[in-house]
């Protein structure tokens, strides 16, 4: 039976939950057998602990464990809080009211072209406030899931650097 490692195709089930200010553990995001967290070890972009935690196991394996702020997203950061000039999200000198929602996640780029996701916080009169912290920065995290699948990866998705097919990149 195939084990974790690297460029290995892994397929997951898992309940995630963090700690809240009172210290109680709040479920955030569940993947369950009909939609698994399917990802290329090695390659998966994801947290470093988070996949040494999986190394060596195999299907069926269940798993258990925390990663603090310092694990995973970093401590969440004040600065990533930023105004921008409500001119930046117009297109054709219109701004979509539907796109431009307290709560909503943009696609955003910095001046160096690094692509990003920021939080819509605040709308005023002629800026934004933008969240550009991870979702989950500051957090800890707990998971307690289950090892569904694991299988050799293709060449082609080693080269890619993610999972082609069922759960992974359809091109």
């Amino acid at each position: 039976m195939a084990q974790i490692s690297e460029n290995k195709v892994v397929t997951i089930t898992y309940d995630l939950s963090v700690t809240d200010e009172n210290q109680e553990k709040v479920l955030v995001e569940s993947a369950e057998a009909d939609a698994p967290m399917v990802f290329l070890f090695g390659q998966s972009g994801l947290p470093e602990e988070f996949e040494r935690q999986l190394d060596g196991k195999q299907a069926g394996d269940s798993f258990t464990f925390s990663l603090t702020p310092e694990q995973a997203y970093g401590e969440y950061d004040d600065q990533a809080v930023v105004d921008i000039p409500k001119n930046v999200f117009e297109v054709d000198g219109q701004i979509d009211q539907e796109m431009l929602q307290v709560g909503n996640f943009l696609p955003m780029a910095d001046n160096q072209g690094h692509h990003m996701q920021g939080k819509v916080v605040e709308i005023g009169p002629d800026s934004v406030k933008m969240d550009f912290n991870h979702p989950l920065a500051g957090m800890v995290m707990h998971f307690d899931g289950k090892v569904a699948e694991v299988r050799e990866a293709t060449q082609e998705e080693m080269d890619h650097g993610h999972v082609h097919g069922e759960g992974g990149h359809d091109h």
